[in-house]
């Protein structure tokens, strides 16, 4: 490994002084003259110096990079096994294909297919294009795009073969549609990493959600970048960062927004139209916070709706996985396509909805008559937070301001300490057994960053050490816990019980770390854009086991104000 390291410096000291290049054969679209092998260079790394010193001077310390490329991924690997399925959709091809599925949501596009304007295999060849043109030019690349499925393009022949066999058979809306999973999702065929480095050899058997989308016959397109561990590893440094990716980037303003983390690949995918749907996973704001810098819907559920097993933790008592999507209908389809009973998940929970529950996102009756609590700081604070209120009070909307009382989070963050002090070790002695894998605890994850800090920990991994400084005990941490789930549930129950609202009405990951104690569920839906064009979203906030209703609520505000817009430069 450390000779692939230094021949990787190698060629980026090489291209020092270069313009930011693409190799030859990938310009804006993807050739289908020629025939690929595995060893055409695809993409070239460059000297990303220019771009790291144009933003020394930002306004927000954490997007004064210090890299944008990764220093250990190497494009061509992950590119050149589709290539040669790839380059045979021309670009007249991808252009009669655009208005059927660009922006489209998963019951039209099923309509097309039922239609037959579009099968299986052309939606995912679709999705690839679209990867290889904006990942692989050097100008566009997001860098979110990190592994591929090599085998989707052949399951997604498989899938139309078996339509074509048996027409009547009723399927899952979510059959066939292309998933792209955050890098700390278990799954077979690409390397689970997390984005660190330590995690390249993880190669592990498919998460309990993984599975429940490939029973329902999604199609995993590939695997998409994170902040590092989920963002607890550096304290300050920019979101969307990992040691594996390099730095993720925002569709809306490239170098100039956040991507929000840590889904931040889930967030800049689902923005930039590479797949159907995406995976992320919440701590506190992990899901909120990227779907809101990228003008998309994220849904973090009650915690137990979703399995946590084999998907790589921070917080045993906190962390779920949910859906981002780019409309509130395919947030429901994926949610429902994840859903069931995990017996190795103690928080797991079997619900009792009917088996097409999130339809509930459809047979919606609009805004008039529902409660809606609203921050009153918020709206003296925040202009499109104020207008947007007084649009759904126009709409028929019952408005209460409130104040929210005081709810202290003293212990937050040892919740997180002990909780992963423990629960990493857990997952990695469950699920990473290969014997590449050298780490087996924090502190032998420390040791082994502390051992080539440039290339493996760029911004330092303070929340490690400070984990291996926490002396909380097991039962100061469960009077923490207790603390925690009772203030969350105050801070938003007060205003919920006296008005009897439907739900509370946030912006982005504002209130995350309430709801994360809480255990609550929330609905982000893209609600506009600043002067400057970055997205800001309206969150919906209910208690547990409301995710229905939040998807009603949501539709019912996506259909009075379709505000979001496709980024520029990846239409």
């Amino acid at each position: 490994m450390k000779n692939i390291y230094l021949i990787l410096i190698f060629l980026l000291i090489c291209c020092v002084g270069c313009k930011n290049k693409v190799s030859p054969e990938i310009t804006d679209e993807i050739p289908n003259r020629k025939e690929a092998s595995v060893k055409d260079k695809l993409w070239e790394p460059y000297n990303d110096s220019t771009e790291v010193a144009a933003n020394k001077d930002h306004e927000k310390g954490r997007m004064r990079y210090k890299l944008i490329q990764s220093k250990v991924l190497d494009k061509n690997e992950v590119f050149n096994p589709l290539y040669k399925e790839v380059a045979k959709m021309s670009e007249e091809k991808y252009n009669a294909l655009l208005p059927l599925i660009l922006e489209q949501d998963i019951p039209s596009l099923q309509e097309h297919i039922n239609e037959g304007k579009l099968n299986y295999e052309e939606l995912v060849l679709f999705y690839l294009y679209r990867i290889y043109k904006y990942e692989l030019n050097n100008e566009t690349t997001l860098n979110t795009v990190i592994a591929l499925n090599e085998n989707v393009v052949d399951e997604a022949r498989k899938l139309d073969e078996l339509r074509n066999e048996s027409k009547t058979a009723s399927h899952h809306p979510i059959y066939g549609m292309p998933v792209l999973l955050k890098d700390n999702i278990n799954t077979e065929g690409m390397a689970t990493t997390a984005g660190s480095i330590a995690l390249l050899g993880n190669d592990v058997a498919d998460a309990f959600i993984v599975q429940r989308l490939k029973e329902h016959g999604a199609l995993i397109l590939g695997k998409v970048n994170l902040s590092e561990w989920a963002y607890f590893m550096c304290s300050g440094c920019p979101v969307g960062y990992s040691a594996v990716g390099g730095q993720t980037l925002n569709p809306y303003g490239r170098r100039v927004f956040e991507t929000g983390g840590s889904s931040s690949g889930s967030g800049t995918s689902m923005a930039a139209n590479f797949a159907v749907a995406a995976v992320g996973t919440e701590t506190s704001g992990s899901i909120l916070s990227p779907s809101s810098q990228n003008s998309v819907v994220g849904l973090k559920p009650t915690v137990g709706l979703l399995s946590r097993s084999g998907i790589v933790p921070i917080s045993s008592t906190l962390d779920t996985p949910g859906p981002m999507t780019r409309n509130v209908v395919d947030n429901g389809i994926l949610l429902d396509a994840m859903r069931g009973f995990d017996e190795t998940d103690d928080a797991s929970v079997q619900t009792d909805w009917e088996m097409e529950w999130y339809k509930a996102a459809e047979d919606y009756t609009g805004l008039k008559g529902k409660r809606f609590g609203v921050f009153e700081d918020l709206l003296e604070s925040d202009s499109i937070y104020n207008s947007t209120v007084e649009a759904l009070r126009n709409a028929g909307a019952t408005i209460f301001p409130f104040t929210p009382p005081e709810a202290k989070m003293d212990g937050f963050i040892s919740i997180l300490n002990i909780d992963m002090k423990n629960d990493l070790p857990n997952y990695l002695a469950t699920y990473a057994k290969n014997k590449g894998i050298e780490i087996k605890d924090i502190p032998s994850l420390v040791a082994f960053n502390n051992k080539d800090s440039l290339i493996r920990i760029p911004y330092g991994h303070a929340l490690f050490e400070g984990i291996l400084a926490d002396t909380t005990t097991a039962e100061e941490l469960n009077t923490i816990k207790k603390n925690l789930e009772k203030n969350g549930r105050i801070f938003f129950n007060e205003a919920m019980n006296k008005h009897r609202l439907d739900a509370i009405l946030s912006i982005n990951n504002y209130h995350a770390g309430y709801a994360a104690v809480a255990k609550y569920p929330a609905l982000t839906v893209p609600m506009g854009y600043k002067p400057s064009g970055e997205p800001i979203s309206l969150t919906f906030i209910g208690k547990q086991y409301q995710e229905a209703k939040l998807l009603h609520l949501g539709k019912a505000y996506e259909d009075a104000f379709p505000v979001r817009k496709i980024p520029a430069d990846y239409k």
